[in-house]
């Protein structure tokens, strides 16, 4: 494995410390900061705007709850520094109870325009349309997705996707009626395939990438016969064996897919570029400064473990509408290496909490 520059590693960490500053005095000061961290400000034994001086610093906080994103007002999240302007509410989870929600303005487009840095023009065309096989409804994906599209100056067609039921179906060993509305999925992007609208790229989760790929191929076609070039995927169905199949077995030398791992609070983490060496092992990289992770002991949420050790994912999200500081994710992995594309820690190995694993239903990711 070739080595990091230490200087870019020191650059990174140099520009995290900063603007973890610069996002502490923002939620934290009175003019613009948020009536949520305002109010729980008043909680802490510590005074954030002059004792957080870098990112290790953000230890000094609790760790974030679940049940803070449950129920309103949502307008409490708004910072306000940013009132006035247009909101959007997006959820995420809700199987059962409350589903927790976040307050957007305009980070899933900045998240996305950052994203699109990363993809390489060969495999997605600036100008090509979109396919997007995921979620719709109350979700940061759907419309992030399609500003994807728009930024890159295409038009992104959609398909309707209700994932809460197909959870739903699944906890109550409906499996006939799951495999149904997969079917009704697909037959929704066959119909838009057909439709001549020069698809290029798509976002695609990996189980409704499969079922596309195997009917496509049952038809006597393939996504490449159907001229997508390129694919980026997410989910939590990302093994290094399922990417092999996919590559090899699914889409052949024509295609290009990039994985990803993301969520509604964090954004989206690239994997690391894919490298044959690796065995087909995907490492994933935060967005940083704006979200940032950590691989952390299962015993001791402010420890991190060391590299190539599993731990429990720990996500600090910084940016202007939204202070997560230490979430506890639901997943596990292995603390990775800097890599040159991206000089901070990576997690590879990403699945379901160990504790929570067997109670968790993953539905159409």
């Amino acid at each position: 494995m070739a080595m990091v520059d230490s200087a870019k590693i020191a650059a990174a960490k140099d520009r995290l410390d900063q603007h973890t500053v610069e996002t502490i005095h923002w939620h934290f000061s009175p003019e613009t900061g948020s009536p949520f961290w305002l109010e729980k400000a008043k909680t802490f034994n510590f005074d954030p705007l002059k004792e957080v001086k870098s990112f290790e610093d953000l230890k000094k906080f609790p760790h974030f709850e679940d049940d803070w994103l449950r129920g309103g007002p949502i307008s409490r999240w708004v910072p306000k520094g940013l009132a006035g302007k247009p909101v959007y509410v997006f959820e995420t989870g809700g199987t059962t109870g409350l589903p927790k929600s976040r307050m957007v303005i305009e980070d899933h487009w900045i998240d996305y325009e950052e994203f699109s840095k990363t993809l390489d023009d060969k495999w997605f065309p600036p100008g090509s349309n979109w396919l997007m096989l995921g979620p719709s409804g109350p979700r940061r994906l759907r419309l992030a997705i399609e500003h994807l599209a728009q930024y890159r100056g295409g038009i992104c067609f959609c398909i309707d996707l209700d994932p809460r039921w197909v959870v739903k179906l699944l906890k109550q060993g409906r499996i006939k009626e799951a495999e149904d509305y997969k079917n009704h999925c697909i037959d929704q992007v066959l119909t838009i395939l057909k439709g001549g609208h020069d698809i290029k790229c798509a976002f695609m989760t990996p189980k409704l990438l499969e079922a596309l790929a195997l009917k496509l191929i049952d038809n006597g076609s393939s996504i490449a016969e159907e001229g997508i070039t390129g694919i980026f995927g997410g989910g939590t169905e990302f093994s290094p064996q399922w990417y092999r199949y996919c590559c090899e077995e699914l889409l052949g030398p024509d295609v290009f897919m990039t994985p990803t791992y993301g969520n509604t609070l964090m954004g989206l983490a690239c994997s690391k570029p894919f490298d044959p060496a690796d065995n087909y092992k995907i490492t994933y990289h935060a967005p940083q400064p704006r979200a940032a992770i950590e691989v952390v002991d299962f015993k001791d949420y402010n420890k991190v473990v060391d590299y190539g050790q599993t731990g429990r994912v720990k996500l600090y999200t910084m940016t202007k509408e939204l202070f997560v500081p230490g979430f506890m994710e639901r997943d596990e992995g292995e603390r990775e290496l800097p890599c040159d594309k991206f000089p901070w820690d990576g997690i590879s190995g990403t699945r379901p909490f160990h504790e929570i694993a067997k109670s968790t239903t993953v539905g159409v990711y």
